[in-house]
């Protein structure tokens, strides 16, 4: 039985459910009982109480994760509820406690980051706002206090920024203000999509990259090698551990030549300014081509990684054996290698790898990896010491359901693995489909034997008492709320830049003529 919540808390449920008295009776309310009236209005969702409760906050700090996470008081999460009601009455309340005249504003820190986006909101309201929306609200609320009646107050708010055109000026001004800042953001974490490289050096500029522990460049973002080069060269990330960059962000520029065969000063460069990050335990360049690359992009970094995200980087033999044999191997708690045929090119260095990140590797993803049938000897003995393994990925892959079902008898030695993701199995599409699938191919399979094979695969687990093992097979792509928050913006984007396209197209034609 799980712990209960406690007399304390259930009198606080009992306050906040009458809005009207709890707000007359805050005067009297002792300041170490605060967070655990924030917690129950947030759990009932009782925005007005929680706007009051900012606006009255007798503590120096208010850190939204921590106060929203398991506590003697109250053990369940809630961190995974981005309830929009709340979370704007939080920033509004805010604001409230820098305009009030009075002399009680104590409060120094307004830590607004912890909150988990998930796919189905588990707040009564189930209206969830995002770290886009909570970006543009924070930096909107920003903008109005700085246009406002001036305040003696101010209050630092750590945030988790995601820029985008969409609310690009709105953050800029809200990290640049002409004057006195009621509200002074300190981003830690920041992504940015949909943005030009320009505008993407002019925020993180004003972002104080002094302070950024995680930064994300992805999908729209269209860096080359010479942007990236700029960006590390001038805005510099002493505290950055986490770094993700775009699609072909390792390509060469436009018209670019090396000074010398072999010999690239750009990446040389890039893999320089990495190499002064003496924080850095996450990479993410997937999509970029690195070619022979590898050992030179991670043999000089400072600290091994815990994250890497090599997917679709068209390695090589060289690539693999340093990947195997440096020490980043051995502290690897999530890897991605999808896009490579490992078992079919690499075998032995590809088992050599998961047996020396066996000890701390908890997340491998390996999908359109060509795995067949016949590999799958190899990729089992190559998991079989993966003991702390947790998730596993590995869609794309084209194993029949024979194949599909002694892998799953071979994962259930793994004693805490919690979730898989499995493909559709290749007796489920037409014969002689071809590998790797696009989106229309994927969509066309016998879905009747699909749900057949993939219950037979429950049962696997089911009989050898793994029940604890989820099981899916997300066609289309895990779910990613910030790509889901930003979709309609994404596909103007898109359609803008198809339309440039086009036009430059036309012009090409034209001058040809």
């Amino acid at each position: 039985m799980g712990m209960m919540k406690s007399l304390r808390f259930a009198s606080a449920e009992a306050l906040v459910s009458h809005p009207q008295v709890a707000l007359q009776s805050l005067d009297s309310v002792a300041y170490n009982l605060y967070p655990l009236l924030f917690k129950a209005s947030y759990l009932l969702e009782r925005a007005a109480v929680i706007r009051v409760l900012l606006e009255h906050w007798p503590l120096e700090e208010f850190r939204l994760g921590a106060l929203l996470g398991p506590s003697t008081d109250h053990p369940e999460d809630l961190r995974d509820r981005a309830c929009r009601a709340c979370l704007e009455a939080c920033v509004r309340g805010l604001a409230d406690h820098v305009l009030q005249g009075r002399g009680r504003q104590r409060l120094q820190l307004a830590d607004l980051m912890g909150v988990r986006d998930v796919q189905v909101q588990q707040c009564p309201c189930g209206r969830a706002l995002g770290r886009w929306g909570r970006t543009e609200l924070l930096a909107r609320t920003c903008c109005e206090l700085q246009v406002g009646p001036a305040t003696r107050h101010s209050i630092k708010v750590l945030a988790d920024l995601f820029v985008t055109e969409g609310n690009f000026q709105a953050v800029v001004q809200a990290l640049a203000p002409a004057g006195p800042a009621p509200l002074r953001v300190h981003c830690l974490s920041f992504r940015a999509d949909s943005l030009d490289p320009s505008q993407l050096l002019q925020v993180l500029c004003l972002a104080r990259p002094g302070e950024l522990r995680r930064l994300q460049v992805v999908h729209n973002v269209r860096l080359h090698a010479g942007h990236v080069q700029q960006l590390l060269a001038e805005v510099h990330f002493p505290q950055l551990a986490s770094l993700t960059l775009p699609a072909k962000a390792f390509d060469r520029p436009p018209a670019y030549t090396p000074s010398a065969e072999d010999e690239d000063p750009l990446f040389t460069s890039i893999t320089w300014e990495l190499s002064q990050m003496t924080q850095l335990t996450e990479l993410s360049v997937a999509f970029s081509t690195l070619t022979g690359k590898i050992q030179k992009l991670l043999g000089p970094l400072r600290t091994p990684l815990r994250v890497l995200d090599l997917a679709n980087c068209s390695l090589n033999h060289a690539d693999m054996a340093f990947l195997a044999d440096c020490t980043h191997a051995t502290h690897l708690e999530v890897l991605d290698l999808s896009g490579h045929s490992l078992v079919h090119l690499f075998p032995s260095t590809f088992f050599r790898l998961l047996g020396r990140a066996s000890k701390t590797l908890r997340v491998l993803t390996l999908e359109e990896c060509s795995i067949e049938d016949r590999h799958l000897s190899t990729l089992i003995l190559a998991l079989s010491p993966c003991h702390q393994l947790q998730e596993l990925r590995f869609l794309g892959n084209p194993l029949s359901a024979s194949a599909l079902r002694r892998l799953f008898l071979a994962l259930c030695e793994l004693p805490k693995l919690r979730w898989v993701e499995f493909p559709v199995p290749k007796d489920c599409f037409p014969e002689g489909a071809a590998y790797p699938q696009d989106e229309l191919a994927m969509s066309r399979f016998d879905q009747q034997k699909y749900n057949t094979i993939a219950e037979d695969l429950r049962g696997v687990l089911l009989r050898a008492g793994r029940d604890d093992i989820e099981v899916s097979t997300p066609v289309f792509g895990s779910f990613d709320p910030d790509i889901q928050e930003t979709s309609n913006e994404l596909g103007t984007f898109l359609l803008q830049a198809f339309k440039t396209a086009l036009e430059n197209f036309s012009r090409a034609l034209k001058q040809m003529e």
